[in-house]
């Protein structure tokens, strides 16, 4: 790093409607699944923080939930209140679209947006194009609604553009010291972590079969030496989503299971015992005594 380039680092708060791509585009600018995904809507839930800390700048991204439209219950009104405080006291702020998608869904999360901040408007998806001049009337229309103080189109599934978006982003962070050290990628701890991990496999194995109403509880988090021993709970609203996620001779929970566990081997580099039971608490995401045990506010 020359002696005329300023360290800089700030605050990146990544927003927009469900399923645009927010968690897959966080997971690959930092390199690393520490938010996860599927095409369910309200996969991401809470406030995620990855870091990605170069030779002259530390990026800390804020991954938000989808600004909730629908299903008005308290887990959803939590998760609006943590999309819209993520955007205050943050450098940047990346509006993510989906190419060639813009409704009033888009148009809710805008208005929120604050007028003081840069935004970044990400159009995430391009190469799902069959035709990429599509592109500049789309971006042209968005360029008419909002003063961006940039317009990015992107695949971050397969990372392309994502360079030049974070060159983009660190023109608006201020000159300063990194916030965290070098090699963090998260402020996430391990426990919140492997109960994402386990909550986006029910998620990815039970498809469009079981409602969102589901959650993991992390019951039991013991570190041996290197191995990790983990007992989770998955939370469900009735008995027959239980039945759902067990399977036939619990086939399906123990696939869950294992995949979960190989995801948390991997992020946590070292051996994980991992046991799943299915328990039923009709309307939790009703219930604010289990939402705030769930990290919700």
């Amino acid at each position: 790093m020359s002696g005329n380039t300023p360290f800089r680092s700030g605050f990146i708060a990544i927003v927009g409607r469900p399923n645009v791509g927010k968690s897959t585009l966080l997971n690959h600018l930092v390199g690393q699944k520490i938010s996860i995904t599927s095409r369910k809507a309200q996969t991401t839930r809470h406030r995620i923080t990855g870091i990605l800390t170069d030779a002259h700048s530390q990026f800390v991204f804020v991954d938000t939930p989808g600004f909730q439209t629908q299903h008005k219950n308290a887990l959803n009104r939590g998760m609006n209140r943590v999309v819209s405080s993520s955007m205050r006291d943050v450098n940047v702020i990346l509006f993510v679209l989906e190419a060639q998608h813009y409704d009033e869904r888009d148009q809710q999360v805008l208005k929120l947006l604050p007028d003081a901040t840069p935004v970044i408007l990400v159009i995430n998806k391009v190469d799902n194009l069959a035709d990429k001049s599509d592109l500049l009337p789309f971006i042209g229309r968005l360029a008419a609604e909002y003063k961006f103080a940039a317009i990015v189109p992107v695949s971050a599934k397969q990372e392309k553009q994502l360079d030049t978006l974070l060159e983009a982003i660190r023109q608006h962070l201020p000159a300063g010291d990194p916030v965290y050290a070098a090699d963090e990628i998260t402020d996430r701890n391990e426990r919140f972590l492997a109960a994402e991990l386990l909550r986006e496999k029910v998620f990815r194995f039970t498809g469009e079969e079981l409602p969102y109403s589901a959650s993991v509880v992390i019951e039991q988090f013991k570190l041996e030496g290197k191995l990790r021993r983990i007992h989770a709970a998955i939370l469900v609203d009735k008995e027959s989503h239980k039945a759902m996620l067990i399977g036939k001779k619990g086939e399906k929970l123990k696939e869950i299971a294992t995949q979960a566990r190989l995801d948390m081997e991997k992020l946590f580099d070292g051996k994980v015992f991992l046991e799943v039971f299915v328990k039923v608490k009709s309307g939790w995401a009703d219930d604010e005594r289990v939402l705030k045990s769930l990290g919700y506010e």
